[in-house]
């Protein structure tokens, strides 16, 4: 078991050990300064809001546009198939309460209670292919939205988070755990 902790110090103490073998002295203050846009996010989530996918775009986030356009795409080619589902079941049954006769086997081996239930069916899937369709427009540009403005969140490379393993003096056992370093 102590094998396992002394390949893990090792493993993940390099980096903390290569960094305190060279030491710099920084004549000059090197910070670049980012600036940043605070109306980029709403930039994404407007060019989202005209087009679907503009925002992703916008973000150079060109992965995503499949996710986009798959998940808008499917909502509307099921919304447009229970449409046509629910029309011609529709039709079918207002010709019977009118007395015309069928045109199609199928339709006329139906009830009048299965055609109303496989109406009630189709318009149930055909709103709920509509509700699909806001949600995914909605999520594309919250989506733009969230990712402008993550994309302007400072990661520095003086920001550390890694691993640790310290000596304890008192009881001589070594305590493993995690210390966030920040170098000015």
């Amino acid at each position: 078991m102590q094998y396992y902790f002394l390949i893990l110090f090792l493993f993940l103490g390099l980096t903390s050990i290569s960094a305190q073998e060279s030491k710099q002295i920084i004549s000059k203050d090197t910070l670049k300064y980012e600036t940043i846009d605070p109306l980029r996010p709403a930039k994404a989530a407007f060019y989202s809001a005209i087009f679907p996918g503009l925002g992703q775009i916008y973000n150079k986030k060109y992965w995503k546009l499949p996710l986009v356009y798959g998940a808008i795409g499917a909502s509307t080619y099921f919304y447009i198939d229970s449409q046509k589902s629910y029309t011609l079941y529709r039709n079918e049954y207002k010709n019977r309460l009118a007395g015309n006769t069928s045109s199609s086997e199928y339709m006329s081996n139906l009830s009048e209670s299965q055609l109303v239930s496989a109406q009630k069916q189709f318009q149930r899937n055909r709103d709920l292919s509509a509700l699909f369709i806001v949600g995914f427009y909605v999520l594309n540009i919250i989506d733009a939205n969230i990712d402008a403005a993550l994309s302007q969140f400072n990661v520095s490379e003086r920001l550390a988070f890694k691993p640790a393993i310290n000596r304890n003096r008192i009881t001589l056992q070594n305590d493993f755990g995690f210390a966030l370093n920040y170098s000015f």
